[in-house]
């Protein structure tokens, strides 16, 4: 009489398992597999396993075995299954990739699926499936700049040492401004949301003012101390760094990292009488650095850009309320990239420049 094999399972095994069965982002398939490797490893027999899982018992059988020859690699991947090599895709996938690299199409900038294939010949889902299989998006592009700072090791490595390493008996706090922001009113009320179709806007709107909020986000906790005022020149600035005076422990020293905008570096006299102050700036084009950049972010997406605004005020009561509740329940940012590891980025980035200019 035939037997199934015993499963027997360490914990790292078990715990992804349970893991896979009861994730919603894994395939289905797998999700399945590792319910049966689950109950055969709490002793189920196959016919029992079919029935609870509603599967054939073959099924049960074969990926009871998969498990003990492969373990868990072996339910990710289906084996190989005979079949005819795709012997013209071969032929093709050179070609296609050296085009899609290393040319561009005459009345384009990029390349579609359509316009490679007239131009090789060939079908355009042969276009398509080759990408996929490299990878290769040529609808897409991300915008970056290189910083030509002189000094950009040396303030790089300053900025991410003191996110990784900050100093004892002191706040670190990401400082900039967001400004003209405009106060904008829609011309008639959006199309609410509804099954099958996403909210409306209109296109056109009426401008009633602009501000600019002031903000500093403390590296440690992730609260905000924002105002927002009508310009953003030095006397604003001042302002506002004598507020963060006011709204954090006296007795600490405060790390303030601030872009290299020339109202920055204007009130050196008020601190040097004001030594708890200490300004770290940013290399040119490496806003990135700035993790207030990165909340600006979320106060775009989620309360500006689809906010209707009948006046400045009513602009600026929002950016407050959404300081508000932040605060209430803040979340600060981790910063994890080492400098290290920026540094070889950016070389990769620079060595891929020059082979360029010199082709």
């Amino acid at each position: 009489m035939r037997r199934a094999c015993r499963i027997e399972l360490s914990e790292e095994e078990r715990a992804t398992l349970e893991q896979w069965s009861s994730g919603r982002r894994m395939a289905a398939r797998v999700v399945q597999r590792a319910k049966i490797v689950l109950r055969a490893a709490a002793g189920m027999q196959n016919k029992a396993i079919a029935a609870q899982l509603g599967c054939g018992r073959d099924t049960v059988a074969q990926w009871r075995l998969r498990f003990r020859d492969k373990r868990l690699a072996g339910l990710l991947k289906d084996a190989p299954r005979a079949g005819r090599r795709p012997s013209r895709r071969a032929q093709l996938t050179k070609p296609i990739v050296n085009a899609t690299l290393h040319k561009k199409p005459e009345n384009a900038t990029h390349w579609s699926t359509r316009s490679l294939a007239g131009e090789l010949g060939i079908s355009p889902s042969m276009v398509q499936r080759v990408w996929k299989m490299h990878a290769l998006k040529p609808h897409r592009v991300r915008s970056f700049t290189l910083s030509k700072d002189k000094h950009f090791v040396e303030k790089m490595q300053d900025i991410v040492g003191l996110y990784l390493n900050p100093p004892e008996r002191a706040l670190v706090l990401c400082c900039d401004e967001k400004s003209q922001i405009q106060a904008l009113d829609r011309t008639q009320p959006g199309l609410p949301i509804k099954k099958g179709r996403c909210g409306t806007t209109t296109h056109d709107y009426k401008r009633n003012g602009t501000t600019t909020l002031f903000a500093a986000l403390e590296l440690a906790e992730g609260k905000l101390i924002g105002a927002c005022m009508d310009r953003h020149r030095h006397q604003e600035w001042l302002a506002f760094l004598k507020l963060i005076g006011t709204q954090t422990p006296a007795g600490l020293d405060l790390h303030l990292i601030v872009d290299n905008y020339a109202t920055h570096k204007h009130p050196k006299a008020w601190l040097k009488r004001h030594p708890r102050f200490h300004i770290h700036f940013t290399p040119t084009s490496a806003s990135w650095l700035n993790l207030i950049e990165r909340w600006f972010r979320e106060l775009t997406g989620k309360r500006i850009r689809r906010g209707v605004f009948k006046s400045v005020q009513e602009l600026v009561h929002s950016i407050m309320n959404y300081i508000e509740h932040h605060n209430a329940n803040p979340r600060p940012f981790t910063w994890t990239a080492k400098s290290d590891d920026i540094l070889a980025k950016i070389r990769r980035a620079n060595a891929s420049l020059n082979k360029m200019a010199t082709t």
